[in-house]
């Protein structure tokens, strides 16, 4: 049985805070060069800057909410 390795499921958000989805988009969070993922600690140093979201899709006409 493989182990789950989507970061909501782990972190216990999906199943807890959220009803069960299916993901349709992909999205990532990198400060400077490291990718934000569960479990990820970063120093305050590393999170001077803002952010880079990265939000999959090709139709720029879909907007999307994010909530940190």
């Amino acid at each position: 049985m493989p182990r789950e390795r989507d970061p909501l499921v782990v972190g216990r958000v999906v199943g807890d805070v959220l009803d069960p989805f299916t993901r349709t988009i992909g999205l990532r969070v990198i400060y400077r060069d490291r990718e934000v993922n569960n479990g990820c600690e970063l120093r305050p140093s590393q999170v001077v800057n803002q952010p880079r979201v990265e939000v999959g899709g090709e139709d720029l006409r879909t907007f999307f909410t994010l909530v940190i």
